[in-house]
């Protein structure tokens, strides 16, 4: 299989994106140690980071044990539990501020960020527990809709928690919104192999954070790790999937889409073209990502009130 080109693929607007961030997160941060990797994303985000729309207030408190920071810009029947990317390793509360607040402010919903606890001081499923925990928690205190989102990483433990909540939370998920995440799917085929050395994230940089999640080898067989190794697609919420074009991870998108179809459920996997893992971070610097943006929060939206997003 041939290699993209990526000079043709990204438009100067990503490149512009990239660079930035490079100068903060550089290529092969994976090789820094963890107390580096932390510092060095966290000026990354602190560096693209764009403020609170108007009207948003914040409040940090605990749910289920585990911290919390609260978004509204007033009464809403729908929450919205967002688990940030970051590969369990980095991230937290402050590295998606900016995003849960906009997300607020353009939905009108309640949006609690979950500050789950990060490998390797934490290893699974610890990592889950606190999702799930947060879920519960949040869950208690709000009644009406909620949707699970997240990224990367916390796109797969808002995966998880839909998995695991089947027969457990009397049907109040309305949806999930999955943004480029990483689900465990085959790294023999599609995009893995195809774009396996794609700007901003790799194949190795990917096995990297599952094994520092796992504490070692990763489990087999536990959709509470890798929900696309469960057995059971069936009763799920509704499902959307954004994913970048230039992404290892861009098919297990497609994967789940499939696996949920297949079981009957309700599912649309959209791979934005032009784009690379972390693009979120880009939404103003460049329209393509402004724009994949935009797409995840109607998904988000659009599910909140019971009405699915078309392709």
């Amino acid at each position: 299989m041939s290699q993209p080109d990526y000079s043709v693929l990204l438009d100067d607007e990503i490149w512009a994106y990239i660079k930035r961030s490079e100068e903060f997160y550089p290529t092969g941060a994976v090789g820094l140690k963890i107390e580096d990797q932390r510092t060095v994303y966290n000026k990354m985000c602190a560096a693209f980071h764009q403020g609170h729309p108007d009207g948003v207030e914040t409040w940090d408190a605990p749910f289920g044990g585990v911290p919390c920071r609260r978004y509204e810009v007033g009464a809403s029947g729908v929450t919205v539990v967002y688990y940030h990317g970051g590969g369990f390793v980095v991230g937290g509360l402050e590295s998606h501020d900016d995003v849960c607040a906009e997300i607020c402010a353009r939905t009108g919903f309640r949006v609690v960020s979950v500050d789950y606890g990060l490998a390797p001081e934490m290893i699974f499923p610890a990592c889950f527990n606190d999702a799930w925990s947060a879920f519960n928690g949040i869950a208690a205190a709000y009644p009406g809709n909620i949707i699970l989102a997240g990224d990367s990483a916390g796109g797969t433990l808002a995966a998880a928690v839909a998995h695991h909540a089947r027969g457990r939370a009397d049907g109040r998920i309305n949806g999930q919104v999955l943004i480029y995440p990483d689900l465990g799917g085959d790294r023999a085929q599609g995009s893995y192999v195809l774009h396996a050395n794609a700007p901003q994230l790799t194949v190795a940089d990917v096995a990297f954070y599952q094994n520092m999640r796992a504490g070692g080898t990763p489990p087999k067989s536990d959709p509470r790790y890798a929900p696309l190794q469960d057995s059971d697609f069936s009763g799920l919420p509704p499902s959307v999937l954004v994913t970048a074009e230039c992404d290892p991870l861009s098919s297990d998108g497609e994967a789940y889409r499939d696996a949920i179809l297949a079981a009957g459920g309700q599912a649309l996997w959209v791979e934005e073209r032009g784009l690379v893992h972390g693009c979120l971070r880009a939404r103003r610097m460049s329209g393509r990502a402004g724009a994949f943006f935009d797409r995840c929060v109607d998904a988000i939206a659009r599910l909140g009130v019971n009405a699915f997003p078309k392709a």
